[in-house]
């Protein structure tokens, strides 16, 4: 990696951990169709989330990004689960605001850095995260964050990766959501237990966590 590529990803990166912070608590979706993910998207608006992730786990997922940029255009969405320069290019081409991966391969590093997108990439040693960083990154989703120590593991990366900003997913619910939002290496954290089968029922766990940020 050249000094020159390393800056100009270092220069992009305060634009993901801007994104992130603003949406605070970013609901994870795998969805099985359109209208599924719509359904949902709405309810969480309803409930004032304003991102979401859509993880590339199903064949509906590429399409639902794109009718959901067009339908609800304030709602930043995100492709997660991007595990390929392939993936990478498909999903930015279906329109999402931002990309999520849960590791970070050599080859699926050197294709984010050449992405213009805000981009999250996962970690989940502090040697990750270092070549990481070496790469110019300046934030990671911490994956999966429960299984590695929870709010235990990003109050010891504080220390010796102080300029680090994570977004853990992985086991995470509402009952140690305001723990994690209250570390001050943690942007954004990422997770599913706010959805649900039932429209109303969504929009009342979005609230609930919309609460959560506002206390911040």
């Amino acid at each position: 990696m050249d000094a020159t590529r390393t800056a100009a990803i270092a220069e992009r990166q305060p634009r993901a951990i801007e994104l992130l912070r603003a949406i605070g608590v970013m609901p994870i979706l795998t969805v099985a169709s359109v209208e599924q993910a719509r359904m949902q998207a709405e309810a969480l608006l309803r409930g004032g989330l304003r991102g979401i992730e859509i993880t590339l786990r199903t064949p509906a997922a590429l399409d639902a990004i794109t009718a959901l940029k067009r339908a609800l255009p304030e709602l930043s969405i995100g492709a997660g689960t991007v595990l390929s320069a392939e993936q990478l290019q498909a999903a930015e081409g279906a329109g999402a605001d931002f990309i999520v991966t849960p590791g970070t391969t050599a080859a699926l590093r050197e294709a984010l850095a050449a992405s213009l997108l805000p981009i999250v990439p996962g970690a989940a040693t502090p040697s990750e995260v270092m070549a990481l960083s070496e790469y110019g990154f300046r934030v990671a989703k911490l994956f999966p964050a429960a299984a590695l120590g929870g709010t235990t593991m990003l109050k010891a990366l504080q220390g010796p990766l102080a300029e680090f900003q994570f977004c853990p997913t992985g086991g995470l619910g509402e009952a140690d959501a305001a723990a994690y939002l209250a570390l001050p290496n943690v942007a954004c954290i990422g997770g599913s237990w706010m959805l649900a089968d039932d429209p109303a029922e969504i929009t009342q766990r979005a609230t609930r966590c919309r609460a959560l940020f506002d206390a911040r």
